[in-house]
């Protein structure tokens, strides 16, 4: 039989600690579990404590035994108990009584007001209860007793047995016999919790909350928590097998990452992170949440699995984990959005992460292409990050007319630095495709020039570029907003055909022809400068939007009016030059009509405008048929 020193104390909880236990008790939580990452939290803690005295030289009890947690479970009758040991600094019998014998001084009044207010979001409700430092009473969502067994490291400490059903009451008696120094939680399981007392639950769990913890953890004399930190560890001696692996392990890829970031900060706050870049994209094929997603630690225990604050969405596709020593061990998640550590921290990776991107699109370029293939549509997603605009310009990449085909990409230095002299803005064009930016009159004249246009052909592209408005003091100017102007002195081609004065007077009397049969369809019908090869072609005014932004902002705002565009045409184009001549022959000539209608309404057809093609068909059979009947001399 246990001797006892003293005799044993019995005593109640303060109203509002019976309330919370009540709460705990009884309250239906969708992750017990993590009583468990509390209790092993606790019990570093304590072995932290221990080796610090060590090495500063102070003489403790025990001093022969490891440092370690145990985990077993074992059986009496039908009881189902778990015991989680440790053989840390352990407690005096006034720290029991202090830590565990009562939590006024953990606020618990302001905890139950908030549990009040979460009302029934069980999540909101579990996450509070590590924040106001009560994590060891989260071991009644499963026990229906708990014995605590602790011999503190003090040289002339005695054991000290702490019991409580939490139901409002708890006994502390001291032994009159020795132990070995540590904390022994000895748990009797509720009985519809008795799968904690199976090892494979066990285990998982550890693996899940505390797999990285600085101190061995056995379950049923094996280690459970086999990782190593390796954001802990110097980068110089963590090789690339053992990246490689730790890559696979959180992030569940088969392939090795494209690149990873290690780094380690300690002023003004200290924190380590270890990031990585994927090879590809899971949302490419309908996994992931499109959302950021890192582990964070606080001291090597996980507290947050699914971290959505650490970097900014557009920077989704890292993944990876980061420890903070700034961090309260129980943070609820709830708070960590407003936290001023994470805000730090987070600023802190998003500058890292763009400087090792923007350092491989210097020095390796094929490698930056592969990134870009699979992460430029989310890294666009970053334009209205004003804080990071010159880092994030600098990774943009776009198809031009430079290249050859839609592989080609080219960065915004890249496109400055092969301007021809004299040009003073960066020229872009949106479209559906590269093939039809191709074909898009509105180029004619730039291909003429050799002066190079960005394709962009993603929804988003424009929206990144307007964001910018302009790089190197250099605006970005839609291709269709151009004034010819601005670049017909560009580059020079020899073949360039000559200035046909004959011909754009020729012109005049159709342009007020078509100005009065589309009348307020369009903005204006002149003759086009910008045109070499195509008769005719539809331009923004320069106030307003470019035509495909407006396009997006009209089907944002699911407006279907078709928009007012400049109409121009190109008067060195032979069907111009006859319909000159019908003009002056009859301008009331029905063919008049139907040509001017065909040409207005293909160029909305171009710019995905025409929502009804009927009247363009049936007026382009018409006129074949015409056409059809001069060949044949009918």
């Amino acid at each position: 039989m246990t001797a006892t020193a003293e005799p044993t104390e019995k005593h109640e909880f303060k109203a509002e600690i019976r309330q919370l236990l009540e709460i705990l008790t009884h309250s239906v939580y969708t992750a017990k579990d993590v009583f468990l990452r509390e209790l092993i939290s606790n019990a570093t803690d304590a072995l932290e404590k221990v080796r610090f005295l060590q090495v500063g030289g102070t003489q403790l009890h025990s001093p022969e035994i490891p440092l370690e947690i145990r985990v077993e479970a074992r059986a009496e009758g039908e009881d189902k108990i778990l015991i989680v040991s440790d053989t840390g600094i352990g407690m005096t019998a006034e720290e029991v009584h202090q830590n565990i014998g009562t939590i006024a001084h953990s606020g618990a009044a302001a905890f139950l007001e908030q549990l009040v207010q979460a009302g029934k979001d069980e999540k909101s409700r579990l996450s509070l209860i590590g924040r106001f430092g009560i994590g060891f009473y989260s071991v009644f969502m499963v026990a229906q007793k708990v014995v605590v067994t602790t011999r503190s490291a003090q040289p002339d400490g005695k054991p000290v047995v702490w019991t409580s059903d939490g139901l409002g009451s708890y006994a502390i008696e001291t032994l009159d016999e020795d132990q070995p120094r540590g904390t022994r939680i000895e748990i009797h399981l509720k009985p519809d919790e008795a799968r904690f007392a199976e090892e494979a639950t066990i285990r998982s769990t550890i693996k899940r909350y505390s797999n990285f913890v600085p101190f061995p953890v056995f379950v049923g004399g094996q280690r459970a928590n086999q990782a190593t930190a390796l954001w802990r560890e110097p980068a110089a001696q963590v090789k690339d097998e053992q990246y490689n692996e730790f890559f696979k392990l959180i992030s569940h890829d088969n392939e090795d990452p494209l690149l990873r970031l290690h780094m380690s900060v300690d002023a003004p706050l200290q924190y380590s992170a270890l990031l990585f870049v994927p090879a590809s994209d899971p949302e490419v094929f309908g996994f992931g949440r499109g959302e950021v997603s890192l582990q964070l630690y606080v001291k090597r225990v996980l507290i947050d699995a699914e971290n959505k604050d650490l970097l900014p969405k557009y920077l989704r596709f890292a993944k990876g984990v980061v420890e903070s020593d700034d961090l309260p061990l129980n943070v609820s998640r709830e708070t960590l959005q407003e936290n001023r550590v994470v805000m730090k921290m987070r600023e802190g990776l998003t500058r890292k992460l763009l400087d090792l991107l923007l350092e491989m699109a210097r020095e390796r370029p094929a490698e930056y292409e592969k990134f870009w293939r699979a992460f430029g549509r989310i890294l666009k997603e970053g334009h209205a990050d004003y804080s990071n605009r010159e880092r994030f310009q600098d990774l943009l990449r776009f198809n031009s007319s430079r290249h050859s085909d839609a592989q080609g990409l080219v960065g915004l230095a890249d496109y400055v630095q092969a301007m021809p002299a004299g040009q003073t803005a960066i020229y872009y064009l949106s479209g559906t495709s590269r093939e039809a930016l191709e074909r898009d009159p509105r180029l004619e004249l730039f291909r003429k020039r050799g002066i190079e246009v960005l394709y962009l052909d993603e929804l988003a592209d424009e929206f990144v570029l307007a964001s910018l408005v302009k790089y190197q003091d250099k605006p970005l100017v839609s291709a269709d907003q151009v004034k010819p102007d601005d670049v017909k002195e560009l580059g020079k081609p020899s073949d360039e055909p000559a200035k046909d004065a004959q011909a754009e007077t020729d012109l005049q009397p159709v342009l007020a022809r078509f100005k009065q049969i589309l009348g307020d369809r369009v903005i204006d019908v002149r003759a086009s400068e910008r045109l070499v090869d195509s008769p005719a072609c539809l331009v923004s005014d320069e106030s307003h939007l470019s035509g495909h932004m407006d396009k997006v902002m009209r089907l944002m705002n699911k407006n279907a009016e078709l928009p007012q565009r400049i109409f121009e045409l190109n008067p060195r184009h032979s069907l111009l030059r006859h319909l000159a001549r019908l003009v002056r022959a009859n301008e009331k000539d029905p063919f008049i009509e139907r040509a001017c209608e065909q040409l207005f309404e293909g160029c909305m057809l171009m710019d995905g405008y025409l929502a009804d093609p009927h009247k363009l068909v049936e007026r382009m059979n018409q006129v074949l048929d015409e056409a059809a009947g001069l060949k044949a001399g009918a």
